[in-house]
């Protein structure tokens, strides 16, 4: 019988890994290392990752993250909502800090760079300065938010809404997560409270700027061969949910001029959906990933289709545009089909625009380290966007190959991730004076 193969992230990362990437103080290897370490917390079968919000999987790649930051000599504490910070005070620790970190918790089933990668790259970067005996004015400060991906409770982003004192805590209180768990009950699982999440709110004074690194989750960058590129804003998304109501009949006894097909309407209008976006501009994007149709028999025409449109742009006026659009549609096949088409919006999130000064100085440090400077949208959301409503915020993408992601396939080049962490470090540094 033939043995499975254990699964090494670090020796995989390590294979095509070029050593000259290893200059002021950044490791490959100890990036490589601690990537594989995380890996093994909630591996599953399949090789993917396994550390759904508030899990006692999550808790425990957030102890070892913990503990690298001891080790590099960052100072650090959890807040109320499980969010990890590890503090390097600087020469000048009263003015307000940088930020930089992503997440540790995945998708059921996830890859292994989307959330840690971000967090390790900038414990990289307090790592490096260490090294080099590097000491910034300003306080900088590691970063771990809690559940960010939300499949547990259907909702992410949940530690960075009580980092910034945002969301509503109501709601979230009424959420049950695949077990029929509350949200109250899950958290007291992992040692925190409904009244220390709601305590969990920074003060704003204190921080200067968020960085963010994530995989791209897209192929522009590996198309364009770049190792990372500057993210130009973050979508925000708006959701409908659209009810095209007609008349249920027998598919045999009906003739095709006297039908009142749904499921032909809304057909018509998915695929007209689709022509709009590129009409208002190469970031607006719009999708249907979702229909329920009824009664669903194979001898009955649909009387009523259920749909859920998501439209996003980085761009707010013409993220609404588009929103307009979709719906003017919607009218206009209600009225060729003669059948009620009516929708009600269930999400609107405002996008997250990047200041073009700071797109300009990760232009600049993009350059100093070798890298021909890319701009790309972010149509995904992130624990920067959250924080970006109310604080300058810059996001780094690296390279995904083939644009896989939430599945164990994910894979960045360790190669690319380090040149990014250069990038990173250059920027912080940049922003020092």
């Amino acid at each position: 019988m033939s043995q499975k193969t254990i699964f090494n992230l670090k020796e995989k990362l390590l294979e095509t890994y070029d050593v000259s990437f290893d200059y002021n103080g950044i490791s490959g290897k100890r990036l490589a290392e601690r990537l594989g370490a995380l890996s093994k917390i909630g591996l599953t079968e399949q090789n993917g990752s396994y550390r759904t919000g508030f899990s006692f999987e999550e808790k425990e790649a957030k102890e070892l993250v913990m503990k690298w930051m001891k080790e590099s000599g960052l100072s650090v504490h959890q807040d109320g909502a499980g969010n990890v910070f590890g503090r390097l005070e600087g020469k000048r620790p009263d003015v307000p800090a940088i930020l930089s970190g992503s997440h540790v918790d995945s998708v059921p089933n996830g890859g292994h760079f989307d959330g840690p990668l971000g967090v390790l790259s900038a414990l990289e970067v307090a790592e490096a300065w260490r090294e080099t005996e590097f000491t910034p004015e300003k306080p900088f400060e590691v970063v771990i938010f809690s559940d960010e991906e939300g499949s547990r409770f259907h909702g992410g982003l949940n530690g960075s809404e009580a980092f910034m004192g945002s969301g509503d805590l109501d709601e979230k209180i009424k959420k049950k997560d695949t077990n029929g768990e509350s949200f109250e009950k899950v958290l007291q699982d992992v040692g925190l409270s409904l009244e220390s999440y709601s305590n969990a709110k920074r003060d704003l004074d204190d921080i200067e700027t968020f960085i963010e690194i994530h995989i791209e989750q897209g192929k522009r960058l590996e198309k364009e061969e770049l190792p990372c590129g500057i993210v130009t804003g973050i979508a925000g998304p708006h959701w409908l949910e659209y009810t095209f109501q007609g008349e249920a009949g027998h598919a045999g006894n009906t003739p095709m001029n006297d039908r009142k097909d749904a499921l032909l309407a809304a057909s018509e209008f998915i695929v007209k959906l689709t022509q709009i976006p590129q009409q208002i501009n190469d970031t607006a994007v719009a999708t249907v990933g979702k229909l329920h149709v009824e009664p669903n028999g194979v001898n009955v025409i649909p009387g009523k289709v259920t749909l859920y449109v998501d439209s996003r742009d980085i761009y707010e006026e013409s993220r609404d545009t588009l929103v307009n659009r979709i719906i003017q549609l919607g009218e206009e096949i209600g009225i060729s089909h003669k059948l009620s088409v009516t929708y009600k919006e269930t999400l609107k999130s405002p996008p997250v625009p990047i200041s073009e000064d700071r797109q300009e100085l990760l232009e600049e440090a993009m350059k100093v380290n070798g890298i021909r400077p890319y701009r790309l949208p972010s149509g995904a959301g992130h624990d920067a966007m959250v924080l970006g409503a109310q604080i300058p915020i810059v996001m780094l993408f690296v390279k995904s190959k083939d644009g896989i992601s939430h599945n164990p396939g994910e894979w960045s080049d360790l190669n690319d991730c380090i040149q990014t962490i250069h990038v990173l470090k250059t920027y912080i540094e940049k922003l020092q004076y």
